[in-house]
């Protein structure tokens, strides 16, 4: 590769995209080099997804002009931008689980490429890049790291020009991400121009060497993110000052009750592809966080459902208590009814039906609440109108219209609007699965101020999180769930993500060991 980098590899001029009424995209200049890692920054809803999606042929621009090698370019599907050179790794992984690592690559590649070739492949590029993978493991019994270098392969097999990674560390240990870093600026030094978006800036001032920064759809600049404190572009974000103090949780009073506990509970894994609990034990006090690490697989699914009492019958042992009594057999609503709420991981399906408008998403939730949103089998769509519109207000929920669908908010939104949901109605215990996962600066310091307020009120919180800097910041105690089993929480104070992200990848068995 002999990339001319006077000349920049994509250029997008004056790109502008609607949807109806509404402007994702407004009049966006945009230019990235070979041989440069570019960050893509903004808030939620800022026109990210859409800027990539029309990057990699997914959609189409209303106005404007794409340029590769100086030259104009109609990118019409993803299969195009493959052929161009334009690979992208997303957030949610597209992989077959039941398949191997070269079944799922193969699927990616021209036809007439045989197996046994996809492999050699795979062990050759895996070596040269340093991503260890054997083509034969089933995608399945991959932890989400490796999947991750299975997501990348596929694309560096096509022989990409441009990467595109969108929010890459999110399901990451800090070893695993720095891996990944290792095998991106070698990627850069090859002349691959990547370009990178997270919401994290702490590695956007570690790797990247330019941040372009959307806000409402509008470019607001290109900056050197390097010499660009992380306050000034997450300023640059939001578009005003923000407050990066971080509060820590007042102190509990010794001695106080548990408000919930969890005593010896096991659970088996219900598919070939889940996650066994095994003794799980744990408790939250009042005004309590409880912080649960974890990499994506571990277990966490299984154990929400078993909190959330989703997994009734599948439970074999041990107790669940709420106030001291037990919940063991009641269903998600009867634990609701009790003052139990929780959040899911799973934003699409599960905490929210993307076909339905969020007036009715608040209604299923609420049936219970105070706002008497329904009564003898009957629902006030008033005020189940009136309940979506103070969740939004208070959340600050972009919306595109006042009772969109689920579906048509981008990801970080539809966030704050299913934990705003859940927060207004002051449970007396909150569980929430990554509260703020792909959700922006501004939005992750106002979910995490208003759970905090909520323990002024003395309800209880657990967190299942892999954003360690967040738990680190919230909880008062952290335990790590590591292949279905839960350590022992230790006070926040006295860990370290180094030492948490060894637990979580399997390598130490207690937070207190250090690496040798």
């Amino acid at each position: 590769m002999s990339p001319d980098r006077e000349i920049p590899l994509l250029t997008g001029r004056h790109i502008s995209k609607r949807f109806g009424t509404f402007t994702a995209n407004d009049d966006i200049n945009f230019d990235i080099h070979a041989g440069e890692i570019h960050a893509l920054l903004g808030e939620n809803g800022a026109g990210k997804s859409t800027f990539v999606k029309l990057v990699y042929g997914l959609l189409s621009p209303d106005e404007g002009q794409f340029l590769w090698h100086g030259a104009p370019v109609e990118i019409r599907s993803p299969q195009a931008a493959r052929d161009m050179g334009i690979g992208m790794v997303f957030q949610h992984f597209s992989l077959f689980d039941v398949l191997s690592v070269a079944e799922n690559i193969q699927l990616a590649l021209p036809a007439g490429i045989s197996l046994s070739e996809v492999k050699e492949r795979v062990i050759t590029v895996s070596a040269e890049y340093g991503m260890t993978l054997s083509p034969d493991a089933r995608v399945g019994d991959l932890s989400v790291g490796e999947q991750q270098r299975v997501e990348i392969l596929r694309c560096l097999l096509q022989n990409p020009s441009l990467l595109i990674l969108d929010e890459p560390t999110s399901v990451l240990t800090p070893q695993e991400a720095d891996q990944l870093f290792a095998v991106l600026r070698r990627l850069r030094d090859d002349g691959c121009a990547i370009l990178f978006i997270s919401h994290k800036l702490d590695e956007i001032k570690a790797l990247t060497s330019k941040a372009t920064i959307l806000r409402a759809g509008k470019k607001v600049t290109t900056c050197d993110s390097a010499s660009t404190s992380a306050k000034e572009l997450a300023e640059l974000m939001v578009g005003a000052a923000l407050d990066n103090s971080m509060r820590t949780p007042p102190v509990l009073h010794k001695g106080a009750d548990s408000l919930f506990c969890v005593a010896q509970v096991s659970r088996p894994a219900a598919t070939a592809f889940a996650t066994a609990l095994q003794d799980i034990s744990l408790s939250v006090m009042s005004g309590e966080i409880l912080g649960i690490a974890g990499i994506a697989g571990n277990g966490q699914t299984e154990l929400m459902e078993v909190l959330s009492g989703e997994a009734i019958g599948d439970v074999t042992a041990g107790k669940i208590e709420l106030d001291g009594v037990s919940v063991a057999g009641l269903g998600p609503d009867m634990r609701r009814q009790k003052g139990m709420r929780c959040v899911p991981e799973e934003r699409n399906g599960h905490g929210a039906i993307i076909n339905m408008s969020l007036s009715e998403n608040a209604l299923l939730t609420a049936s219970h609440e105070p706002d008497n949103v329904s009564a003898s089998g009957l629902v006030s769509w008033v005020k189940c109108h009136a309940l979506s519109r103070k969740i939004i207000g208070s959340y600050d929920v972009r919306t595109p219209h006042h009772d969109p669908l689920a579906g048509s908010l981008s990801g970080g939104n539809l966030q704050k609007f299913m934990i705003g949901r859940e927060m207004m109605s002051r449970p007396r215990l909150l569980i929430v699965a990554q509260p703020t996962w792909g959700v922006d600066i501004g939005a992750a310091q106002a979910i995490r101020a208003a759970m905090r307020r909520l323990l002024e009120d003395g309800t209880a919180i657990i967190i299942i999180s892999q954003d360690l800097e967040e738990l680190l910041v919230m909880s008062h105690r952290i335990c790590v769930l590591n292949q279905g089993q839960l350590s022992e929480p230790l006070p926040a104070q006295d860990v370290t993500a180094e030492s948490i992200g060894l637990m979580m990848g399997g390598i130490t068995n207690s937070v207190s060991e250090r690496a040798v």
